[in-house]
């Protein structure tokens, strides 16, 4: 059992979870709690952490929901449970320490990131891609991913000073949907945007200059949406890449919606057509 913070594994647990540089580093990120670990890829986990306490606790009611156990023995949950993925137990003072949460549920794992690139995003025949510049709060781009997911979108595409994907606020507000979204950054946007254009999608951008509400569009063809930063929004030189500007009508005094919310309103608009 691991029993203090100055252990090489939690030293380096830490920086996993403070630092992007660390993450880019060593190609993973870290996740926390159990729908967490329960839905990574087995393949992409490189080592898991748990708790004194969970690791004893053989009863919790959600690991049983998902993963019976024939017996209390600890080489049962070990079979059952972890399946043969390297582990290591944490004194319960230590874990809380190390954990990103107020409260842990006892179990984080290291998982290899997962790569895609730009071919991949761009030649998919139903295309259907959010596009964020500057993005800055993680629960912002957390909720983006989870509703991405929901909403069919194919892929993601970030600035490079957007907030970084594998932040453990991102991570904690996407609800596994990390795993399964495509997602990029791009070095420069300006460019990416070109190249989107050229292959024929078509690009909207959520802007107040919209000629047009968004639900007077059609978006049955390879398209894409531009979401610009939280206080500032689409920076000029992006918005110009646009094929069409669109707005979100409002009533009252509102001027603009928060980032996340207007991007799940015009995916769910594209996939509505879609769908129909």
């Amino acid at each position: 059992m691991i029993t203090s913070t100055s252990n090489g594994q939690i030293k380096n647990l830490i920086q996993l979870q403070k630092k992007g540089k660390t993450r880019k580093e060593q190609d993973v990120f870290v996740i926390e709690g159990i729908k967490m670990y329960e839905e990574a890829p087995r393949e992409r986990i490189v080592k898991v952490y748990v708790s004194e306490s969970f690791y004893h606790d053989i009863k919790e009611p959600l690991i049983q929901s998902r993963n019976p156990l024939s017996s209390r023995s600890t080489g049962h949950l070990q079979e059952k449970y972890f399946n043969d993925i390297p582990f290591e137990v944490v004194k319960d003072s230590v874990f809380k320490e190390i954990s990103d949460t107020m409260t842990p549920q006892g179990i984080m794992a290291i998982i290899k990131k997962q790569h895609y690139t730009l071919d991949e995003l761009f030649h998919n025949e139903n295309a259907n891609l959010v596009i964020l510049e500057d993005i800055r709060d993680p629960g912002n781009l957390g909720t983006i991913l989870r509703t991405s997911e929901g909403a069919g979108v194919t892929g993601i595409i970030l600035s490079k000073s957007s907030v970084d994907i594998y932040n453990p606020k991102v991570i904690r507000s996407t609800m596994g949907s990390i795993y399964r979204m495509p997602h990029i950054y791009v070095e420069n946007l300006n460019k990416t945007l070109q190249e989107a254009k050229a292959l024929g999608i078509a690009l909207y951008a959520a802007h107040l200059a919209g000629e047009n509400n968004y639900d007077m569009e059609d978006y049955s063809s390879k398209c894409g949406i531009l979401i610009g930063n939280e206080a500032n929004g689409l920076s000029r030189e992006i918005a110009q890449l646009a094929s069409r500007y669109i707005k979100i009508p409002m009533e009252g005094k509102v001027e603009s919606l928060n980032a996340a919310v207007a991007a799940s309103i015009l995916m769910y608009e594209i996939y509505r057509q879609r769908r129909h």
